[in-house]
């Protein structure tokens, strides 16, 4: 070892002759990756088989890595188990690159004049820049250049370039104008942090301005660029106009939601208030607006037209401005009124109801039935003729302006028609059960307005249907008295009386009331036919109506199973008694029929195949029982009162 040491000297002595070798070879690698290290010896007579590998930094040589007999042996010190040979000892792999290894690495042989050189050049990319805008703003006159954004670009190698745009253009250092003043700090790592700061004056144009900046970096694969986002810096600049928006915009009407408020050209805008001409002195007077300087009118009214204007004051530099007035327009439609006011009237007299109504606009009239909504007619004037009681109600005159979208007016007038009570049943049936609590209806209509009593007595409560309009509602318990006397609901005015009768029916099991006037039809079943019999009951005719105008409200009868079950097992032994009846007359011979001469009983031919016989009844019409076929035969209109069954075959 010591006599390879004095052979080839100290280490860390400089080789003789160094400055006339030629520039050493470059190789490129980006950090964290594997830099392999050529050594460009001749392979001839074991060059490469006796090799020492030296690291060149400061110029310092170090020895790194021994090649002996093709075995290569790492060195202590920082590149220790770093270094490995490649491609059969004519390679050094250096791993884990980092921006320390930036140097010149040589290669020497066994003889000192057999060296080369190689140059390691370290890249790594900077992080994405980010830029800080001036957020305090910048004054038009301010007399020098202003910071306006910080550049940082992180954690590169080497040190990027950096270039600072002004709306995509770049800019320059130019005297008192712009200055860019840049940095840069070494991490422990070796990785380098650029600092940027540009300072520009601004102008009142540069209000809008985007500002960014923009890293320029070399990698092995050649030259890249990153891009910061962009900013605005705040400009400060004195106002030199204002004006006065309304919103919304275009025609405005009553109950509008309004917003009134002062723009000016500077920023920060000044300080603003909004006044408006009082149109009985002609003086402007300042009006109350919110803390943003807006005035709002919610809901907006004719009293707010009038002549508004804004006036500025800079608080730098205490400059007043004003703007020019603005006229606002707000359009209503008021004071719709119907004359006559309460209109009465006769029944089959004329009626004419007059409209009128206040706005700045030209005005379109409208008639229209309250009940219905239904159009009656065009213009202020509406002409009812030959009146009729149901013509008395609501009536409503609509009044609007066509050239504005949404602003009408309206006024309800009743229509009153003289008359006594109308009733809206003259009478009807319940069916009710003993002893139950039952809520009785009675409604009637008059002008002027009837009032209801009732013959029975209960808690009554009486509910507005309408001007001329009453419902009364009685709660009831239905005992025996109630149900043999009924209710009788008693409506008067003025003019006359009327009265709705209720009778009160109680719901027997096995028994079906029935109205009178119907039939009772028995079908036999045929071959062809079903063999179960369908049996239905009748519902209760309608009532006669008072005065002929009212609606009915139908009456829903219980069914009961065991009801028809009954009806069918009476109709059965009514049938198979009359069935032995009549057999024992035909053989007595005192039947006249066959065909012995004896005189034939004659039907009508679509009758042929039916066999009737009449059963008179005594008992009441309403007291009488239906059980109608299917086929839903109907009687003949002198059969009223009588009760039939039809023997089919």
């Amino acid at each position: 070892c010591c006599l390879q040491s004095r052979r080839w000297g100290s280490p860390d002595q400089g080789v003789p002759g160094e400055a006339e070798q030629p520039e050493p070879e470059l190789v490129e690698v980006e950090v964290g990756h594997t830099a392999l290290l050529k050594c460009g010896l001749s392979h001839a007579q074991g060059n490469l088989s006796h090799v020492d590998w030296f690291s060149v930094h400061k110029e310092k040589r170090t020895l790194i890595f021994r090649v002996r007999q093709g075995q290569g042996q790492s060195e202590p010190g920082e590149y220790h188990n770093r270094l490995s040979l490649q491609d059969k000892g004519t390679a050094l792999a250096l791993t884990g690159v980092t921006p320390h290894d930036d140097r010149i690495f040589t290669c020497q042989g066994r003889r000192r004049a057999q060296e080369h050189r190689i140059r390691l050049r370290v890249y790594k990319a900077p992080e994405e820049p980010s830029i800080q805008v001036n957020t305090l703003g910048i004054s038009v006159n301010s007399e020098e250049p202003v910071e306006v954004a910080t550049c940082v670009g992180r954690n590169g190698y080497p040190v990027p370039q950096v270039t600072w745009y002004k709306n995509g253009q770049s800019l320059k250092e130019e005297k008192n104008r712009v200055h860019i003043q840049s940095s840069q700090t070494e991490e422990s790592s070796g990785l380098f942090t650029l600092r940027s700061v540009l300072q520009a004056q601004v102008s009142k144009e540069d209000k809008d301005a985007q500002f960014y900046c923009e890293l320029s970096y070399r990698l092995p694969s050649g030259n890249h660029m990153k891009e910061s986002k962009e900013v605005t810096v705040p400009v400060f600049y004195p106002a030199e106009r204002v004006w006065l928006e309304v919103e919304p915009e275009g025609m405005l009407k009553e109950g509008d939601r309004v917003e009134i408020r002062c723009l000016a050209d500077g920023n920060p805008q000044p300080h603003f208030s909004i006044i408006k001409q009082n149109l009985n002195t002609r003086e402007m007077e300042e009006e109350r607006t919110d803390d943003n300087g807006v005035l709002v009118l919610d809901p907006a009214q004719k009293e707010h037209s009038g002549r508004y204007e804004c006036q500025g004051l800079d608080l730098e530099t205490t400059t007043s401005l004003q703007s020019d007035q603005q006229e606002l327009v707000v359009n209503y439609v008021s004071d719709v009124r119907v004359s006559p006011a309460a209109p009465e009237s006769q029944e089959g007299s004329s009626l004419t109801l007059n409209c009128e109504a206040e706005s700045n606009q030209d005005l379109q009239f409208q008639w229209l039935r309250e009940k219905t909504g239904k159009l009656l007619a065009k213009g202020q004037m509406l002409q009812l003729h030959k009146l009729k009681r149901e013509e008395g109600g609501g009536y409503r005159c609509l009044a609007s302006v066509p050239s504005v979208p949404g602003l009408n007016r309206s006024q309800l007038v009743n229509v009153a028609v003289f008359g006594p009570p109308w009733m809206a049943l003259r009478e009807k049936k319940m069916w009710v059960k003993e002893n139950s609590v039952l809520n009785l209806s009675c409604e009637a209509s008059g002008h002027p307005r009837p009032s209801i009593v009732w013959s029975v007595h209960g808690a009554a409560s009486e509910q507005d249907q309408g001007p001329q309009s009453v419902l009364s509602v009685l709660n009831v318990l239905v005992t025996p008295e109630l149900l043999e006397t009924g209710a009788e609901c008693v409506a008067s005015n003025s003019l006359g009386r009327n009265t709705t009768i209720i009778f009160l029916e109680l719901a027997h099991v096995g028994l079906i009331l029935l109205p009178p006037l119907t039939p009772i039809h028995f079908m036999s079943s045929t071959p062809d036919s079903n063999r179960t019999t369908n049996l239905s009951t009748s519902t209760v005719s309608p009532p006669a109506r008072a005065n002929g105008t009212s609606t009915e409200k139908k009456l829903t009868e219980p069914e009961s199973k065991g009801v028809v079950i009954v009806a069918v097992t009476v109709c059965v032994l009514v049938l198979a008694l009359l069935g032995a009846v009549l057999y024992f007359f035909y053989k007595k011979g005192k039947l006249p029929c066959g065909r012995s001469g004896k005189q034939e009983i004659t039907l009508p031919p679509s009758r042929k195949s039916e066999f009737v016989v009449e059963v008179k009844s005594d008992k009441l019409p309403e007291e009488m029982g239906l059980l109608q076929g299917s086929n839903g035969d109907k009687r003949a209109p002198g059969d009223q009162g009588e009760k039939y069954i039809d023997l089919r075959h």
